[in-house]
């Protein structure tokens, strides 16, 4: 890969990872609500989930999505109804935040898995890389500099643009008043109930 290659990947990438979605509707529901650190956790399940789909594409593995297709709209599903079983939670919780509370292991567990699990959820995730990575490099006669090129700069493109998401959406926990917190959660829970209905439903 020249220098041209991997800005022009780079930008389609950080286009991607900014485009509003199921993942980032997640990351802005957890970082506002559970903090920070949360926040990042989700983000890193999602690169992670990133990570295994550049591992899958780089193989010429595509054709997994099609024999194994029933496995991935179970995951899909599964996506989709933990955002909306989380979604809910926010919704019927009391109104104030206690962040302290998102801090132990299981709950950071919890947010990891839901990050991994929305983005193995998106069967479509594995055929962009696979239809995007022949454009730059040839996949059969790729070389182990290429690939670890291809992993730096997701990580770098999806890694940065959700740790800024959770950055500036944590910032709402930082910023709003106690009176308000409600409407902070109220707000997250509906959006994630709507992210969490449009991934079960959409096509």
């Amino acid at each position: 890969m020249n220098y041209v290659d991997m800005l022009m990947l780079f930008v389609i990438m950080l286009v991607l990872a900014l485009a509003p979605s199921s993942s980032v509707a997640l990351v802005v529901a957890r970082s506002s609500t559970a903090g920070f650190l949360n926040g990042a956790v989700v983000a890193f399940g999602i690169l992670v989930g990133d990570l295994v789909f550049v591992y899958l594409a780089i193989l010429g593995m595509a054709v997994l999505a099609e024999t194994m297709g029933s496995f991935f709209l179970i995951l899909r599903y599964m996506a989709g109804a933990y955002l909306i079983w989380l979604g809910i939670s926010l919704l019927r919780s009391n109104t104030r935040i206690q962040v302290s509370a998102g801090r132990s292991a299981s709950t950071l567990s919890a947010s990891f898995f839901s990050g991994l699990i929305i983005t193995l959820g998106d069967v479509k995730a594995i055929f962009f890389y696979a239809s995007l990575f022949p454009a730059f490099v040839d996949l059969t006669t790729i070389a182990t500099s290429d690939i670890a090129t291809i992993i730096v700069l997701t990580v770098v493109a999806v890694g940065g643009v959700k740790l800024g998401y959770v950055y500036f959406a944590s910032r709402i926990l930082s910023w709003t008043k106690s009176r308000v917190h409600g409407v902070v959660k109220k707000t997250a829970g509906g959006f994630m109930v709507g992210a969490g209905t449009y991934l079960m439903v959409k096509a």
